[in-house]
């Protein structure tokens, strides 16, 4: 198999492939958020009910000097303030042709597959080379080894 010539134009061209796929992606999806209510599991809480918890644990924390039991609950409070974002998120894609969806497509992961490439192509040449250097015998296998070879040519 034929190695790369230039790994860095590879590289190079795999990154923009990746980012004009993922471009042209994000301007085919649609986002949106339902303000002032969200659903979890089954109940629906408004935006500002949701701040209590938050604003108990933080007057917890101050209140106690900030004990450890306060600061699991505002950070779970900080959690559930993150899960109510994404649960009133809604993502579509809006309509698009076979072309275009295909084309996304290679875009995105033949240029993930060029970078990852390059990336990972180097891993192979370095045990190619210490496979040839190994058969050859000049191959040390680790630096004690090398220092007790030192050593014996010392004595």
């Amino acid at each position: 198999m034929k190695e790369a010539k230039n790994e860095l134009l590879q590289f190079v061209g795999g990154v923009i492939m990746l980012v004009v796929g993922l471009y042209i992606l994000s301007q085919k999806v649609m986002v949106s958020s339902s303000y002032g209510f969200f659903s979890l599991w089954g109940g629906r809480f408004s935006s500002g009910l949701i701040m209590v918890p938050l604003i108990i644990g933080v007057v917890w924390m101050f209140a106690t000097g900030g004990s450890f039991a306060s600061k699991v609950f505002t950070v779970l409070s900080v959690i559930l303030i993150i899960a109510a974002i994404v649960a009133s998120t809604r993502i579509w894609l809006v309509t698009i042709t076979m072309y275009e969806w295909v084309l996304i497509l290679v875009l995105i992961f033949g240029g993930a597959g060029l970078v990852a490439k390059v990336l990972f192509a180097n891993n192979k040449s370095e045990k190619s080379k210490k496979d040839k250097t190994e058969s050859t015998g000049s191959y040390t296998s680790s630096v004690d080894d090398e220092l007790d070879k030192m050593k014996k040519n010392m004595k």
